[in-house]
């Protein structure tokens, strides 16, 4: 037992642990596949520059302080040749001689520098200043936790004293990782127990000195929690001059590497070997690779500027620099095409009679078929003329504002090209918006025009009154219209009062453009952003942007003038501008839907259809919008431009299900850079099926369009472009942005920026020499950036992903929130449909996470967790504008309680604690604001939603506080007090923290508790204990008995258990259990020979037993004769069937039949008593000593019922012939498939920790109830409960587990209808093999065989035992599949995600691949991807021992080399193509059986 004040220490240290969220480059594992793992490793042995940097760094003395040279560190590949005085002191002491000072002695090791090196880019990486990491101890293999606090602005030689001291700190107070572990809250035993979430990793990265030797169990232990992984080890050198470098002093000290990196070094510097271990499930091998090259690099630097601010100094290797974009390079300033005026009116002169817009009509009947209005670019271009006149006679200047009330509609284009041919700036208001905000958007942009569209009816009465009061406009424009024949009114109501309309004086001007030169810097439009006060900010565009990408766009997503656009933007929003101005300059084709068409659902799906659309932008939730409840494909669609929000994959795999020749492509851009300016594609469902299966659940935001550079610049340093997987601020570099903000000239400052990184650096300005009549609108080259308060990365292929905004870093109690990983995990909930998370303030102004979401509606997952209610369909009818009422959410938390509570199971398997949202609301639909985004502030506070929940609390809603024991009425007073949005009723059985308790509260939960109750309660009793019921008991059960911490004894359980569970198997096994004898009695030890029954022997495995048992070299001194079961038709059959089956596999002598000791029984494994005759069943059951049951189907699809018959009462059938006439052992052979669940993984893991081997061969299999995959694991497991329980019962025998099964050792026949073969032979026909450094437990028949007889035959008198087969050492995948290369196949080492890609898209393009009918098992189950448990084969190795059998057998290369050379011979394989070639090892020779070697599969009754 741990000292008690040193394990407080320990939990001070450790209280509220942050949790690392490191980049990657696939999506986590989470839920069953939490635990899936593909080891992978990066080795890389340190050049002698980094040595000789770390040597410099050892010897470094902040007391001499640093020299003056101020080396650049720019080029990684230059030698860094700086010098510090303190260095070269120490040097020159050593070369005179002199001994170890005390200072000498303190100095760090290369251990603690690499150490803090690595902190370094963990920092980087997140921006975390709190990092925990497992290190090794230099004085025993017990491990170390630091806990790391930094900041920026440290040097890196202070973080390197600091982790010195955090280092001896934990070493004076070392401590076992398991008692450790055992006394954190949350992590203790209870946080263990079965269909619980596993606790957060309390660590994720880990780094060891491999000469400290670490425990290598607590390393296996915490594999599987861990992301990274450094081992860091030295390497012998002999060379004196090896590690010499021109910076170096030369050496005169002895020239040998430490035998420890925690030994202080010599004046030589160390040969260093790093190995990075990682999931490549997570993390690709560019990233991996490029974080060792920013190890090294930090290290380069920082061997010159020790002192340097760890926030602050570069990453950046040469080899980034040339896939991260250069921000001094040239772009395209002077790239002007045109403005958008000239464009559509040279197109509208090119094609006048072309179709430029059609326009959907609603029909006056319910249900009826829409119209529509088609207008040509000449109506569209003389119609603009008319109004750009009208304004300029009107005395309308250049660039003033002239905004437009507007709908969605043909008018709007009209509007817009008007304004903008008049030389003036549009702006647009949009009637939805409330009459407060439309007023603001006036004040701001000061118009001195006025165009309001005839579909947007008259101002409202406010705003009509501030334009009269407020405004001076020059000339208002009533009541715009487009005829259906063309003619642009815009006062009157018909074309027969024309001469009455405002446009009758230009009417006949129609035709003539005018020819207002539109520069780059002209500004066109005045779009609104929100700004910080409240008050909009008006963004001035230019007219160089509305036409610079079109020509590029057009190339790059193949459109043209054939495309058909859609205009779904919101009309006050600046994308409508790419709807409008993208078919115009293409010469392209703009169709508008109805209100209706976008507001009922599956109708614009329906739609887009019907008029054959191509292209459309959208916002994630309009996509959201298209895709609910859609009934149409859409196949013309071929893209699907994204802005305006995060895109999901969800978002994605909906859309391309609607429409899967649709290339979907994420774009990034803000109003201030005026189009989105980066992109990421999605490839059509139709081109590449499966390319968003690797992706992670938010698309990126790529890489910058043409001339346009997304920048990723240190917080710390803006001198600093960050390295690929450094969060930094995104800036957008472009030629393109707008050109500020109106009348704001501190914040255009502040957003706009001069790029520092060019200055000085002269750009070449073609237009001011040109004589374009425009040239007077051009200010000339200006290299800016637009600062857009967006935090991102680059990736390893140099895109860019976006992670939160840099103004708005939440933080909850200390944690930080990442609102978008929320997001992205509740979306993935089958039954959502749209969703968003939100921090609001409740009552007390703290802050609550909550989410909202709208279940979606119609889906079978909504079934059992839906209640019915009166009129719910309308929840939403009664809204006050967009305002979530509270009525509404009353009748959302009544209807969806189940819902809500299975989401919040669900996202517990997902997230942290600290971030699943306390209050959860269903809503019937989202409210949007008319851009189509999600409207936020209408979303209902926590306050609305706790007082709809006391609404709707009732008998339903747990037990009446009347019905509680004091106890737990004083619980559930304390928690209405503490929790932030209680319901009015807490249920006896919530847990504390599903409704909003954290570790604060719990923590003053506890205090009330020991005033009111228990004054000894303990710290952690409600992280144990978290409902009302479990958390009374507890406390009744310590305050009666008067018990302190360890009391306790009756845990109950914390929550429900996720959904309904598959026990059908388990069910069954409890009422077969009740069909078993109620004893059994054992045989009597007997030296004779015996008599052996055996099922599946014309299995693989059962050819290779039956050798085993029968062949005088290896058991058949000991038996007598074997009896065979044997599904034929007749003995002669069956025997026949037998005798092929064994020399099949060069398992087979004829002359134990011609003897007399092999025999053939006539049955089938489905029948009552195995099949066989009344006869042959007494007759076995007199005769046979010890039955050997290996028989049963081996299917990896079909369920459990399929299979029961033949594996489950076939082996209750054997354990009655055990009992029959006579006792007789049983050895019933099974598999680890019985035992493959996470719960046997952290068994065996914590067992390890513990000093064990792993999984006992004395487990119950009790935690195989609930859980287990596959009708074959399932039957196997039944089985074996039910051998088992007879055995507890008396009954004699063995049970013997194997794994994977191959070859024999000797003659190599194999099995070649095996997963791995076809893994083998796959590989070969692909031409990679994936690199996965996982175990792999697999073990040569012969081997297994042996183990089985020697099991079947030991003494009976003993208790049964279970046998577990294990490959001593046991292979890896790394290795198993290397020998391919070694043996001369062209295969390459790929990924494993992109080798299961490759894979994929070679058996869909051939479909001859050994894989393929395994492809769903690879894809989607392969067995590697979950590592397997580590198992405790001790009874197998007394057993191997005492029959002096070998105990230790592997698949090495040899090994590989005999199976591969039988696969060969037998067919299967075709020859080595590099055979013979240098460096190519030679197959060997082998003795193949009689008939030479046949590819024959497994029997139906055989095992693995």
């Amino acid at each position: 037992m741990a000292d008690s004040s040193l394990l407080q220490r320990w939990l001070a240290r450790l209280s509220d642990l942050p949790q690392l969220a490191l980049p990657t480059d696939y999506p986590r594992p989470s839920g069953e596949n939490a635990l899936s793992m593909v080891e992978a490793r990066e080795v890389r042995q340190l050049d002698n520059r980094t040595g000789a940097s770390l040597l410099r760094l050892s010897l470094y003395d902040e007391h001499e302080g640093e020299s003056d040279d101020d080396e650049s560190d720019a080029d990684d590949d230059a030698d860094s040749h700086s010098n510090c005085k303190g260095i070269d002191a120490a040097l020159a002491q050593a070369a005179a001689g002199g001994g170890k000072s005390r200072r000498d002695r303190q100095r760090p090791t290369a251990f603690h520098i690499l150490l803090a090196a690595f902190a370094v880019l963990l920092h980087r990486y997140t921006g975390d200043t709190d990092l925990v990491i497992a290190t090794s101890s230099p004085s025993s293999p017990e491990p170390l936790l630091l806990r790391i606090k930094l900041d920026p602005a440290d040097s890196f030689w202070s973080l390197v004293k600091r982790i010195q001291f955090l280092e001896n700190e934990a070493e004076e107070d070392k401590i076992p990782y398991e008692t450790l572990l055992d006394a954190l809250p949350g992590y203790g035993k209870e946080a263990q127990r079965e269909g619980g979430p596993a606790p957060p990793p309390v660590f994720r990265v880990r780094f060891f000195d491999q000469t400290d030797s670490p425990d290598s169990s607590f390393v296996q232990q915490t594999s599987l929690t861990s992301d990274l992984t450094v081992f860091v080890s030295t390497t012998p050198t002999d060379e004196p001059s090896a590690a010499q470098t021109p910076g170096s002093t030369s050496g005169t000290a002895t020239p040998t590497t430490p035998s420890s990196l925690r030994t202080s070094l010599t004046f030589t510097p160390p040969r260093i070997s790093l190995t990075l271990s990682y999931n490549s499930l997570v993390f690709s091998q560019p990233r991996i690779s490029l974080t060792i090259d920013q190890l090294l690099h930090v290290l380069h630097h920082v061997s010159a500027h020790p002192q340097d601010a760890i926030g602050s100094f570069s990453l950046l290797t040469s080899k980034q620099r040339r896939i991260l974009p250069d921000p001094k390079a040239d772009l395209e300033w002077c790239g002007y095409r045109g403005a958008i005026t000239d464009i559509f009116s040279n197109n509208a002169r090119r094609f006048p009679d072309r179709v430029c817009i059609v326009e959907s009509i609603a029909s006056d009947e319910v249900g009826g078929k829409n119209g529509e209005r088609r207008f040509t670019y000449r109506q569209i271009d003389e119609a603009s003329n008319v109004l750009a006149h009208h304004l300029v006679q009107s005395g309308v200047q250049r660039e003033e504002v002239v905004t437009v009330y507007s709908t969605r509609g043909v008018d709007l284009v009209v509007a817009v090209m008007g304004v903008l041919k008049a030389g003036a700036t549009f702006s647009v208001i949009d009637p939805a918006y409330p009459p407060a905000r439309q007023t603001i958007y006036l004040q701001v942009a000061q118009p001195r025009a006025l165009v309001i569209l005839a579909a947007a009816g008259k101002l409202l009465p406010p705003v009509r009154q501030y334009v009269s009061e407020k405004l001076s406009i020059r000339v208002e424009v009533p009541a715009l219209q487009l005829t259906s024949s063309g003619l642009v009114l815009g006062s009157v109501a018909s074309t027969s009062e024309k001469e009455k309309d405002v446009f009758a004086a230009v009417q006949e001007r129609a035709s003539e453009p005018l020819g207002i030169p539109l520069g780059p810097d002209s500004v066109g439009t005045l779009s609104f952003t929100s700004g910080s006060t409240g008050i909009p900010k008006g963004v001035r565009g230019r007219h160089f942007s509305l036409t610079h990408f079109f020509p590029w766009m057009r190339e790059r997503f193949g459109l043209s003038e054939e495309s058909r656009f859609t205009m779904l933007s919101g009309i006050a929003h600046d994308p409508i501008q790419r709807d409008i101005f993208t078919p115009l300059f293409l010469g392209a084709s703009l169709y508008i839907p109805t209100a209706e068409d976008i507001g009922t659902p599956g109708r614009l799906a329906e739609w887009m259809a019907d008029n054959a659309v191509t292209v459309t932008h959208l916002t994630p939730a309009m996509g959201q919008l298209l895709s609910a409840q859609a009934t149409r494909l859409i196949p013309s669609l071929l893209n699907a431009f994204f802005v305006g929000d995060i895109l999901t994959k969800r978002d994605c795999t909906r859309l391309q299900q609607l429409a899967q020749n649709c290339r979907i492509i994420n774009m990034f851009g803000t109003t201030e850079t005026q189009r989105a300016v980066s992109y990421f594609p999605i490839p059509p469902l139709s081109e590449d099926p499966i390319f968003l299966r690797t992706r992670k659940d938010i698309m990126p935001a790529g890489q910058g369009m043409i001339n346009v550079q997304l920048l990723v610049v240190n917080r710390a340093d803006k001198n600093q472009i960050c390295a690929v997987g450094e969060v930094g601020e995104i800036y957008v570099r472009s030629g393109g942005l707008a050109e500020g903000y109106l009348q704001l000239p501190d914040a255009t400052r502040e957003k706009f920026v001069e790029n520092w990184f060019g200055a000085g650096v002269e750009r070449e300005d073609s237009i001011r020499n040109s004589n374009e009549p425009w040239k007077e609108w051009w200010h000339g080259v200006r290299d800016r950036m637009y600062r857009t308060g967006d935090l991102g990365r680059y990736n390893p292929d140099g895109t860019v992903e976006c992670t939160g905004r840099a103004d708005d870093q939440i933080k909850i109690r200390g944690f930080r929130i990442e609102l978008g990983e929320i997001d992205t995990h509740l979306s993935r909930h089958p039954a959502v449909r749209e969703n968003v998370t939100l921090v609001r303030r409740d009552k007390y102004e703290e802050k609550v996470l909550v989410a909202y979401f709208v279940p979606l509606v119609g889906s079978k997952e909504l079934e059992g967790l839906v209640s019915g209610d009166e009129d719910e369909d309308d929840a939403d009818s009664k809204r006050d504008g967009n305002k979530v009422s509270q009525n509404e959410v009353a009748k959302g938390l009544r209807r969806y309680g189940r819902l809500i509570k299975n989401i919040r199971e669900y996202l517990k398997t997902k997230l942290p604690s600290y971030s699943v949202p306390s209050v959860i609301v269903p809503l019937a639909r989202m409210p949007l604001n008319p851009n189509g985004k999600v409207d936020k502030p209408a979303l209902p506070f926590p306050d609305t939603v706790a007082a709809a929940a006391s609404s709707v609390a009732g008998p339903s809603s747990g037990s009446s506080t009347q019905k509680l024991t004091p106890t737990e009425k004083t619980i559930h007073d304390i928690w209405l007090k503490l929790l932030p949005s209680p319901p009015a009723e807490i249920p006896l059985d919530d847990s504390f923290f599903d409704l909003g308790g954290h570790s604060i509260l719990a923590t003053r939960l506890i205090f009330e508790l020991r005033k009111s109750l228990v004054p000894g309660a303990p710290l952690g009793l409600v992280f144990d204990y978290p409902t009302i019921r479990s958390l009374a008991k507890e406390l009744d059960s310590l305050r009666d008995a008067d018990l302190g911490l360890g009391a306790g004894s009756n845990a109950a359980s914390g929550s429900a258990a996720n959904g309904a569970v598959d026990t059908e198997y388990s069910d069954d096994a409890e009422a077969l259990t009740k069909t078993l004898r109620a004893s059994y009695e054992k045989p009597q030890p007997s030296e004779g020979k015996k008599v052996v029954f055996l099922t599946g022997a014309t299995g693989f495995l059962g050819a290779f037993i039956l050798r085993d048992l029968l062949a005088l070299d290896r058991r058949g001194g000991q038996v007598t004769k074997v009896i065979c079961h044997v599904r034929a038709g007749s003995k002669e059959k069956a025997m026949q069937r037998l005798r092929e089956s064994g020399e099949g596999r060069g398992a087979w002598e004829e002359k134990w039949v011609e003897e007399g000791r092999l025999e053939v029984v006539v049955g089938d494994l489905e029948g009552e008593k195995l099949g066989m005759s009344e006869e042959d069943w007494q007759r076995v059951a007199q005769e046979a000593d010890v039955i050997v049951h290996n028989g049963a189907i081996v299917h990896w699809v079909y369920p459990y019922k399929q299979l029961r018959a033949a594996n489950v009462l076939a082996t209750l059938a054997v354990i009655e012939l055990a009992a029959t006439s006579r006792p007789k052992a049983l050895s019933f052979v099974s598999t680890t498939a019985a035992i493959e669940k996470a719960h046997y993984v952290r068994l065996a893991d914590s067992i390890v920790q513990a000093g064990g081997k792993g999984v006992p061969e004395s487990d119950s299999l009790d935690a195989g109830k609930v859980g287990l995959k596959g009708g074959y694991g399932q039957s196997k497991w039944v089985s074996e409960r039910l051998v088992l329980e007879a055995g507890r019962r008396g009954l004699a025998g063995s049970i013997v587990r194997p794994a994977y099964i191959v070859g024999d050792s000797t003659s190599a026949v194999t099995n070649t209808d095996d997963f791995l073969w076809r893994l083998v032979k796959g590989c070969i026909q692909l031409g990679h093999i994936p690199d996965i450094h996982n175990t792999i437990n697999m073990v040569p028949v012969d081997h297994v065989a042996r183990i089985t007889a020697c099991a079947a035959l030991q003494d009976p008198s003993t208790d049964l035992k279970v046998h577990h087969v294990t490959a001593r050492p046991a292979p890896r995948f790394n290795g198993f599949l290397a020998a391919l290369k070694l043996y001369g196949y062209n295969v390459a080492t790929t990924e494993y995600l992109p080798w299961r890609t490759l894979l994929e898209q070679h058996v869909l393009r051939v479909q001859d691949n050994a894989l393929f009918p395994l492809l769903h098992f690879v894809l989607d189950d392969l067995p590697t991807s979950t590592k397997a448990a580590e198992l405790d084969d001790s009874n197998t190795v007394a057993l191997l021992k005492g029959a002096r059998q070998p105990e230790a057998v592997t698949v090495d290369d040899a090994q590989m080399g005999r199976y591969l050379a039988w696969l060969i011979a037998a067919g299967f394989l075709e020859q080595p193509p590099r055979k013979g070639e240098q460096g190519v090892r030679p197959l060997p020779q082998l003795e193949l059986q009689a008939g030479g070697a046949r590819a024959i599969g497994r029997s139906s009754a055989g095992v693995v």
